[in-house]
């Protein structure tokens, strides 16, 4: 297929809708950030994605949808400009656009991220004129193209670990005049070639703040970055780095979820009933119901959160309608059983997990139910910490 003659004026026309939809949003209290959305043409950053078919397949799989130009032009250019996170690998696999195939499954490793919560990464870190900036996770460059309309590309460094994705990103991104420093690497140890920095934006989740970006980030700088873990919680986080090499600061409200860094992925765990039947027999009813942590709102995300704090290396998994709770690194599980509205608890493994758990949502409940942003985070030391004045230290896990 031919591309329309009048696609740029199509795209126009609704880069300026996002726009003004956009605008409702105080990210656009600065208006050299309304001024970048207005310029950059999303459309050249991707030019295939995949959406979520309207039904699952026969296995229960989400069946993904290849999106391009070529197989449906209004589709393409109407999700190009929309609020929304357009994936664009699964698996670390690279796809041909020219003869994409539907998925069955699969873990998103790459996508376009939603233009509101760009802007938002990049108002939350305080970024402005003059400052010198490291992005890590360059995905397909839109990000790193707002970025060098709001600051100019010499003050930009963008580092992505997939070496083919870095590759589509830079030719849009040289195709349409920006010539940020571009760099295949692990946003595990930032880039200390161009360091220091005065800010540095992560668009991918860590287990950990990593050790490196404290040190690549000038005292007085910030770091916005996302925690995350094996439980899939998450917590957006913006420390300012002190002269000493500690960083503080807190915990940003909002359920906001970022693709893990690769070397943080979860390891495979096998089969939950491997796990369940060396479990003891005995058991007892659990104080607090898994489902404060799995349910669809807002307090449980945050809960969930606060639940992988205090068992950082447990991972998650319902089989019918059994909760297991696995940990690989010490041999450690549990098992929770629904029985006549309570949930029946075995565990087993030098860590009793949810008994760790029980404890972080008992202790919530007494302080009052405090939301993220009441909550502090110190690194310092080798190690970081997540306290609040009600409730006590939640250890996080080291690097």
């Amino acid at each position: 297929m031919t591309m329309p003659a009048d696609l740029e004026t199509d795209a126009a026309r609704l880069r300026e809708a996002m726009t003004k939809s956009l605008a409702t949003d105080d990210v656009f209290s600065d208006p050299a950030w309304h001024q970048a959305v207005e310029t950059v043409p999303r459309h050249r950053f991707v030019p295939g994605f995949y959406l979520p078919a309207d039904k699952r397949d026969g296995q229960g799989m989400t069946v993904w949808e290849p999106v391009t130009a070529e197989l449906d032009y209004g589709r393409w250019l109407a999700a190009a400009y929309s609020d929304t996170t357009l994936i664009t690998q699964f698996d670390g696999d690279e796809v041909d656009w020219k003869q994409p195939a539907h998925r069955h499954g699969g873990a998103p490793t790459s996508s376009s991220t939603l233009p509101s919560l760009v802007l938002r990464m990049w108002t939350d870190a305080e970024v402005t004129e003059g400052h010198k900036v490291l992005e890590i996770g360059t995905g397909t460059g839109y990000s790193t193209a707002l970025a060098c309309e709001r600051l100019g590309s010499a003050n930009l460094t963008s580092i992505e670990v997939d070496p083919h994705r870095l590759e589509t990103a830079a030719n849009a991104l040289f195709g349409l005049g920006h010539t940020p420093t571009l760099a295949v690497a692990d946003g595990l140890y930032g880039y200390w070639p161009e360091a220091h920095f005065d800010r540095i934006v992560a668009a991918c989740s860590f287990r950990a703040v990593p050790p490196a970006l404290i040190s690549q980030t000038r005292p007085g700088g910030k770091i916005l970055l996302t925690l995350s873990g094996w439980l899939y919680g998450y917590a957006r986080v913006l420390l300012t780095v002190e002269g000493d090499g500690t960083a503080e600061g807190h915990l940003l409200s909002g359920t906001v979820s970022f693709m893990s860094a690769r070397t943080h992925a979860a390891p495979a765990f096998g089969n939950p009933a491997h796990w369940a039947a060396g479990l003891p027999e005995a058991y007892r009813k659990a104080k607090h119901s898994p489902e404060r942590i799995t349910a669809a709102t807002e307090e449980a995300f945050h809960l969930r959160f606060l639940a992988q704090s205090a068992a950082p290396d447990a991972q998650m998994t319902t089989v019918g309608e059994v909760v297991h709770l696995i940990d690989v690194i010490t041999g450690s599980a549990a098992t929770l059983t629904p029985d006549d509205g309570a949930w029946q608890l075995r565990q087993g493994g030098p860590v009793k997990l949810w008994d760790r758990i029980e404890t972080v949502l008992s202790a919530y409940d007494a302080a009052g139910r405090p939301g993220p942003e009441t909550f502090r985070l110190h690194v310092h030391d080798g190690g970081q910490h997540l306290r609040h004045p009600q409730m006590p230290g939640l250890p996080l896990p080291r690097i």
